[in-house]
C-alpha cells in the first residue's frame, strides 16, 4: 500500500494550489500563520530563566490545531511546507513539537515557487528542521517583545494612551523626524545657470553651458556676477578646445527583491507598499490561468537576494532570442551581487516561468495582479538581456577665461531597454553637428536662469524605504508593517505622498532618543541586524544577542522611569464651539485620523468629522471642498454638501472646469512627481500644466 503524506503549509490559497498538483495519497492543510506566539496579555518573556520565551497557542487556533494533529495521526508522514524564511522555519518547528514528531525528522520542505516541478523536487528533498533560522526568528520576536512591552507602557504613562514604541519603527520615525528638522532649518540659497546657443559659420546650432572660470568649477551666485559672465561672453571670441565622442553602456537592472519592488511599484503603480505586498503574495500563491489550472505565477516575495536559478536564466535566454534576436541575449548570463547582508537562501523575485507572458494570462488577473505581474516580469526578463548602448560627444569650449560644455548622448541600440523603460537620464537630445577642435563659434543667444537651492525632499514611502534598506534597518518583510504602524500612531501623516511627522512623532523621537540613545541609533540597529544574521549562519548564540542587548536597556529604562515627567499634549482646538452644550471643541486623534470632538466629554458625547477646507469650490454645486480619509487612511476630496452634493475625488480638484467636456480638473502628480492639472473624466484626460 502507498505511503501516505500530509502537507501543511500556512494558507488556504496556497494549501488549494499544491492540492491539484498532488495525487490522492497526499493531504495539504493550511495552518493560517503561526499557531503559537508569546501571548499578549503580558510580556510573555522568563527575563530570569535566560530569556526562555513563553509561547501559547493562538487564541482560535485551538480547534485548527486539534484538526491538524487528527489528520497527522491518519498518515504515514508529515511535512512541513511553510514559507522559506525565519518566520516560516519558526512555524514549521512550532508545528513539529506540536505535533510531536521527533528532532532530527526529515520532515521540512521548502521551495521558492509554487508550481508542479518545484513542489515534486521539494518533495524529495526533505530535510530536518534548520534551528539556526529558528533562533534568528526567536531572537527577533524576542527582542522586540522585550522593546516594545516596555517602551510602550512608558509612553502610555508619560505621554498618551494607545501609543507605540518598536525596535526598528522607531528609527524610522527619527529619520523622518530628522529630514524635517533639516528642511526647517534649510536657508534656500540663490544661484544662476548660463546656457548658451551656439552657431557655427554653416548655421548650425547647438546649446553649451557655462561651468567654468579659468578652469574652476564656476558657480554664479548673484545677478551682478550673472550680468559680469554675460558681458564678457558677448565680447569674447568662442572656439572649441576638446571634442570626445564614446560609445556608453547602461547595464540592466538586477531582478526584484522585496524592497525594490515595493519601491518601484510605488514610484510607477503608485502602490503603498502593503498593497504591493498583498498582491505579490496572491500572485506568489497560486491563480486559476485557464486551462493550466492554478499555478503560482512568481517565486517568494519575501527575498533580498538577486541570484537567479541557472534553469530559469536559461528560460530567459532563449525566451530573448526568440522574441527579440540573438543581439539582445548577452554571451553569459547576466550575475548580480547583493547587498553584504543578503541572505542568499532563496531566489530573486522572478516569474515561475518566463513563458507565462503578461499579455497571455492578463484576462485572468485582477487589475492590480497584471499591473505588478507585469512590473516583476519585465524586470526579470530585462535583467537578463544586453545593455543599452549610447552614442556620446562631449564639446570642451572656451571663451577667454569662461569655459563651457556641450554634450549630447542619444541612443543607439535599446539592449533591455527594449522591455523595461524608464525615465531616460541617459538620453540628452542636443544634435550636436560636426566639429573640429581650434573651430570658431558664433554666440546667437544666452539664456540666464535663476534658481534657488532647494531643501531636501521629505521621505516618500519609496524613498524610505530605500533608506532602511541602505542602512539595514529591519527586513524587507517588516518595511510595509513599520510604515502601517508609523501612520496608525499618527507619528506622521502621508501629505502627497510624503511622510510629515506630527507634533506626537517629534516628542516621541525626543523622549526616546534623550532616554534611550542606543535603539534610537542607526549603527546600533544595523548591527543587531548583523547579530541576528549571525545566528541564522550558527556563529552566535541567540539568547547571548538577548542577554547583552537587555542589560544596558534595563539599566535605561529604570532611570528613564524616574528622570521622564509627564508630557502634556495639549489638543489643538476646533475654532468652535460644541451645538449642544457650546463648551469648546477640541481636535483628536482617532483610529482613522483626526476628528473633531467636545472638550466637555465624558459629560459630553458630541463630535463630528473635520472638515479640512481646501480652499476650492465644489465643480458641481460650488460648495466648499473639505479633505477627507477613507477607512485605510487614504485622503481624498468630497463636497461639504454631501449627501445633498455627492462629489468625490481621490485628486485634489482645483474649483476649475474643463474647457472640453465640462467636468472637474484636478491635480494630479505624474511619475516624474510634476504636478499636472487634468480632467478627472477618464474619456477626455485633457491636461494642463501646473
Amino acid at each position: 500500500m502507498a505511503e501516505t503524506t500530509l502537507v501543511i503549509v500556512e494558507s488556504a490559497a496556497k494549501a488549494k494550489t499544491i492540492g491539484k498538483f498532488l495525487g490522492k495519497n497526499y493531504k495539504v492543510k493550511a495552518s493560517v500563520g503561526h499557531i503559537k506566539d508569546l501571548p499578549k496579555s503580558k510580556l510573555g518573556i522568563d527575563v530570569e530563566n535566560n530569556f526562555e520565551p513563553q509561547y501559547i497557542t493562538i487564541r482560535g487556533k485551538g480547534d485548527l490545531l486539534k484538526e491538524i494533529k487528527s489528520e497527522a495521526s491518519k498518515v504515514d508522514r508529515v511535512l512541513l511546507a511553510t514559507d522559506p524564511d525565519r518566520e516560516g522555519e519558526a512555524i514549521a518547528w512550532h508545528l513539529q513539537n506540536a505535533m510531536k514528531i521527533p528532532d532530527g525528522s526529515n520532515c521540512r520542505i521548502e521551495f521558492n515557487e509554487i508550481t508542479k516541478d518545484a513542489i515534486k523536487q521539494a518533495l524529495k528533498k526533505s530535510r530536518p528542521i534548520d534551528m539556526d533560522r529558528v533562533n534568528a526568528q526567536q531572537a527577533r520576536r524576542v527582542l522586540d517583545r522585550l522593546v516594545g512591552y516596555n517602551l510602550s507602557p512608558l509612553l502610555w504613562a508619560k505621554v498618551r494612551k494607545g501609543l507605540s514604541a518598536g525596535r526598528v519603527q522607531s528609527v524610522a520615525v527619527k529619520m523622518i523626524c530628522d529630514r524635517e528638522k533639516e528642511i526647517q532649518a534649510f536657508t534656500p540659497e540663490e544661484y544662476w545657470t548660463i546656457e548658451t546657443q551656439l552657431k557655427t559659420a554653416k548655421n548650425e546650432s547647438f546649446t553649451a553651458k557655462v561651468n567654468s572660470y579659468k578652469g574652476e568649477k564656476l558657480e554664479i551666485n548673484s545677478a551682478a556676477a550673472k550680468d559680469t559672465v554675460l558681458e564678457y561672453l558677448q565680447k569674447s571670441k568662442i572656439k572649441t578646445t576638446n571634442i570626445e565622442r564614446k560609445e556608453k553602456r547602461k547595464k540592466p537592472h538586477p531582478p526584484f527583491i522585496t524592497s525594490t519592488l515595493q519601491q518601484e511599484a510605488s514610484k510607477r503603480l503608485n502602490f503603498f507598499s502593503n498593497r504591493t505586498m498583498r498582491v505579490a503574495q496572491e500572485l506568489y500563491e497560486g491563480l486559476a490561468i485557464g486551462k493550466e489550472g492554478t499555478v503560482g505565477l512568481i517565486t517568494y516575495l519575501r527575498t533580498d537576494s538577486t541570484r537567479i536559478a541557472t534553469e530559469a536564466q536559461n528560460e530567459a535566454l532563449g525566451y530573448i532570442k526568440d522574441n527579440f534576436g540573438g543581439e539582445y541575449a548577452p554571451e553569459t548570463p547576466n550575475q548580480y551581487k547583493g547587498r553584504k547582508s543578503a541572505q542568499d537562501a532563496h531566489e530573486a523575485i522572478r516569474p515561475s516561468s518566463v513563458g507565462r507572458t503578461p499579455d497571455s494570462i492578463k484576462e485572468y488577473l485582477s487589475r492590480d495582479q497584471y499591473r505588478l505581474y507585469k512590473l516583476i516580469w519585465e524586470r526579470f526578463v530585462a535583467s537578463q538581456m544586453t545593455p543599452a548602448l549610447y552614442d556620446t560627444i562631449g564639446v570642451e569650449i572656451q571663451a577667454g577665461d569662461y569655459g563651457l560644455r556641450a554634450h549630447s548622448s542619444q541612443l543607439k541600440f535599446p539592449g533591455y531597454k527594449k522591455i523595461y523603460t524608464e525615465n531616460d537620464e541617459e538620453e540628452i537630445k542636443n544634435p550636436i553637428p560636426q566639429l573640429k577642435i581650434g573651430q570658431i563659434l558664433k554666440l546667437d543667444d544666452i539664456i540666464a536662469e535663476q534658481h534657488f537651492t532647494q531643501p531636501p525632499p521629505r521621505y516618500t514611502e519609496a524613498s524610505l524605504v530605500k533608506l532602511l534598506e541602505e542602512k539595514s534597518i529591519g527586513r524587507p518583510s517588516t518595511y510595509a508593517p513599520i510604515i502601517d504602524t508609523i501612520l496608525k500612531r499618527h507619528y506622521a501623516e502621508r501629505q502627497n505622498k510624503q511622510f510629515v511627522p506630527t507634533e506626537l512623532g517629534f516628542i516621541v523621537v525626543e523622549l526616546l532618543d534623550e532616554h534611550f540613545g542606543n535603539i534610537m541609533d542607526v549603527d546600533f540597529t544595523a548591527k543587531m541586524e548583523e547579530d541576528l544574521d549571525m545566528v541564522e549562519e550558527g556563529e552566535l548564540d541567540w539568547k547571548l544577542v538577548v542577554r547583552d542587548f537587555y542589560g544596558p536597556f534595563k539599566e535605561d529604562l529604570d532611570k528613564a522611569q524616574e528622570l521622564i515627567e509627564k508630557i502634556e499634549i495639549k489638543d489643538e482646538e476646533a475654532g468652535k464651539d460644541c451645538p449642544q452644550c457650546g463648551k469648546p471643541m477640541l481636535i483628536k486623534y482617532g483610529r482613522f485620523g483626526k476628528f473633531v470632538a467636545c472638550s466637555g466629554f465624558p459629560e459630553c458625547r458630541y463630535t463630528e468629522s473635520l472638515n479640512e477646507e481646501v480652499g476650492v469650490n465644489c465643480p458641481l454645486c460650488n460648495g466648499p471642498i473639505i479633505a477627507l480619509k477613507s477607512k485605510k487612511g487614504r485622503r481624498y476630496y468630497g463636497c461639504k454638501n454631501y449627501p445633498d452634493c455627492e462629489f468625490r475625488s481621490w485628486n485634489k480638484p482645483t474649483g476649475e472646469k474643463c474647457s472640453v467636456c465640462g467636468d472637474a480638473m484636478v491635480e494630479k502628480t505624474n511619475r516624474a512627481q510634476e504636478i499636472q492639472i487634468i480632467c478627472q473624466n477618464p474619456q477626455c484626460k485633457q491636461v494642463k500644466q501646473a
